[in-house]
């Protein structure tokens, strides 16, 4: 298992196959994917999980498993990944996080984005960040602020169906 960074309370680690049910399960939770267009099956999430893999394999960055410093267990994602769908601001790094609801409220996404950016500008020498969420996913909104990124501009996203509640999204940027 590869460690690449960590913060006072979290560290940041390489996916390891004993992953996959917590993934499952945070890609089946109702509170974590209400922003999602659905929620993922078990095939689905191996085959994330293995997108994943790849991402780190090709670009050297990827998702994140994320562990809380002292206990160890598991909390969620946080990662960049590329942009790889048609819209006017890619080609571009995207900044992501998923966490399981019970560490919801204690900063983790935050504190993780945070770390996450760091190691994107010295560690990786990018440049600049991007972070996209529906205009309903206010907590998602809320981190991007509290991380130093600017609203950019709302955007329909080209996955989503136009009569669909989650088809106008929200961009954000931050200069490294």
């Amino acid at each position: 298992m590869k460690q690449y960074f960590e913060t006072q309370r979290l560290i940041f680690r390489s996916w390891q196959e004993e992953d996959i049910s917590y993934l499952a399960r945070l890609n089946s939770d109702d509170k974590v994917m209400e922003y999602f267009l659905k929620k993922l099956s078990y095939q689905q999430t191996i085959a994330l999980y293995n997108q994943i893999q790849e991402e780190f394999t090709i670009y050297g960055f990827g998702a994140y498993s994320v562990e809380e410093k002292e206990t160890g267990v598991f909390i969620g994602f946080v990662g960049l990944h590329n942009v790889t769908f048609e819209v006017d601001f890619a080609p571009a790094v995207e900044i992501l996080w998923r966490l399981l609801p019970e560490f919801w409220g204690k900063g983790y996404a935050t504190e993780a984005a945070i770390a996450c950016l760091n190691y994107a500008k010295e560690e990786l020498k990018l440049k600049e960040i991007v972070s996209f969420t529906s205009l309903l996913n206010k907590r998602s909104e809320h981190v991007m602020q509290k991380i130093g990124m600017t609203r950019i501009k709302e955007f329909n996203h080209p996955l989503v169906e136009p009569e669909h509640p989650l088809y106008r999204h929200i961009l954000y940027k931050i200069v490294l």
